[in-house]
């Protein structure tokens, strides 16, 4: 049985955590960044299927490779942030389905519908996306997703022989808590949810 966490934690993944545009100059251990990935691939995505792959752009060469694939408004915290991660899936996630989901021949769902898989890989690489925002925070590291980018030159530009697609992109790091803006407001339970 599990028990709930305490305040700190929640407050740490959710009540006092921001979305950070302004960043510490201070690198994220690639450990760390395995380490991340090791909790991520445990969260839970339909059929096991786990399609989403993860570019972790950390080098001065990285950056400058993804610069011309980013709005202006994005540029100088993407390039300041000591990572961003392109959170992208796999077209073809479902050839790893016999090792990943051995109970059904789960490939077979997959490759004669184009459209099934990709809405599969795209909600689920957006769920796995969620957990590696909840997974760094829970190891001490600031996050901002992000859209605000041309998708077309980065999938040319880093995915150009693969069957990888982007989805989004956060950007990683150690975030400058002194310049966060204030919490917008969020809608209430009554206009989001129903209890039927």
């Amino acid at each position: 049985m599990t028990t709930p966490l305490d305040d700190a934690a929640l407050s740490q993944l959710f009540y006092d955590a921001h979305t950070h545009s302004n960043w510490q100059d201070k690198p994220i251990p690639e450990a760390l960044l395995t380490q991340l990935y090791d909790m991520v691939k445990l969260g839970s995505t339909s059929a096991n299927c786990s399609p989403a792959r993860f570019v972790f752009v950390t080098s001065a060469e990285g950056k400058e490779k993804l610069k011309p694939t980013i709005s202006s408004g994005n540029l100088d915290k993407t390039m300041s942030a000591p990572c961003t991660v392109i959170v992208a899936f796999d077209e073809e996630f479902y050839e790893e389905l016999p090792t990943l989901f051995p109970y059904a021949d789960a490939k077979s769902w997959f490759t004669g519908s184009p459209e099934a898989a990709y809405e599969t890989a795209m909600r689920n690489s957006s769920l796995q996306g969620a957990y590696l925002i909840s997974a760094a925070r829970a190891l001490g590291l600031d996050c901002g997703a992000m859209s605000g980018f041309n998708p077309k030159l980065l999938d040319e530009t880093f995915f150009a022989d693969s069957t990888w697609k982007v989805n989004f992109l956060i950007n990683l790091g150690y975030g400058d808590s002194e310049k966060v803006h204030k919490r917008l407001p969020r809608l209430a339970f009554e206009q989001a949810c129903k209890i039927v």
